[in-house]
């Protein structure tokens, strides 16, 4: 099974490379940031600094996918700090504007790089360099190949702050002959809902440590000694300080045209209406302007 997945990953990966560079290369861009830089972690080659940093130190790696799970490892690492003196916390992350959020959030003694891409000769030389004592993953970020490698080497593998969207749940369901396995295996995971538990022991979690924890990413914004100046930033763009707000968060291609056609049909009965528009993508906000 193992073999079979790992043939059909690598002509997966190598149909889909233009799309997937391109994607980095879009990031980058919007970042302003050279795409290359990085890029060597993303097939398991690290810089000396990278390595030194987590020798001679038990490591736990946790995984950030991109932004928005910034802050829930920021709560983590807040906690496991305390809890594990002497130990090393590395975090990974996917995208290169989650690097930008790691490397203005996170303090300097925490090591972070990119996570590798799932091919299994990769994911191997990350796991030797890294050699993680335990692996925090956020979400639904569950690429068989890491699992594989962690439980090959006795890596103890946790979820936190976990959801599976109903698309999710169908796909873990009908390739359960891969999953449940590699499911069964898990230490431990922090659910979102309760609704959620039952989800995951259906997949093949183990029962007794699947447990309700609530969404990690509110107490993030509740452990904020501050935040943003939003008044502030509003008189800045012009907007009065009575004006209704419609926010649309997480927007797709083609969504924000609807909305501001929407909000143009508003603007007789609602003159002092004021649309915000946050796209889900980092990268298109400068497409979207050029579309509006």
């Amino acid at each position: 099974m193992r073999f079979g997945y790992n043939i059909l990953f690598v002509i997966f990966f190598w149909l889909s490379a233009p799309y997937y560079f391109w994607k980095i290369w879009r990031r980058a861009r919007a970042q302003g940031v050279d795409w290359r830089t990085g890029f060597g972690e993303r097939l398991g080659r690290y810089r000396p600094e990278f390595k030194t940093a987590l020798a001679g130190r038990p490591v736990v790696w946790l995984h950030a996918v991109s932004v928005g799970e910034t802050g829930v490892c920021l709560q983590l690492i807040s906690q496991l700090e305390s809890r594990l003196p002497g130990w090393q916390i590395a975090v990974s992350t996917t995208t290169s504007t989650g690097m930008a959020e790691l490397q203005r959030r996170l303090p300097a003694h925490i090591a972070r790089f990119y996570y590798p891409i799932n091919l299994a000769g990769v994911v191997r030389r990350a796991m030797a360099t890294v050699q993680p004592r335990a692996l925090i993953l956020m979400e639904s970020e569950l690429w068989p190949n890491l699992l594989w490698e962690a439980h090959d080497r006795g890596t103890p593998v946790f979820l936190v702050n976990a959801r599976v969207s109903d698309r999710s749940l169908r796909g873990y369901r009908r390739f359960g002959f891969l999953f449940r396995p590699l499911f069964a295996k898990f230490r431990g995971v922090g659910c979102q809902a309760a609704r959620e538990v039952e989800r995951f022991v259906q997949l093949g979690f183990p029962a007794p440590g699947v447990r309700t924890t609530g969404n990690l990413k509110f107490d993030a914004k509740l452990g904020r000694s501050s935040g943003p100046d939003v008044p502030g930033l509003l008189r800045q763009i012009g907007v009065n300080k009575n004006a209704r707000l419609l926010v649309a968060g997480s927007t797709h291609a083609g969504e924000e045209a609807l909305l501001a056609e929407m909000l143009s049909r508003l603007d007789k009965r609602f003159p002092d209406l004021f649309l915000i528009l946050v796209p889900r993508h980092f990268e298109r906000t400068r497409e979207v302007g050029q579309e509006l």
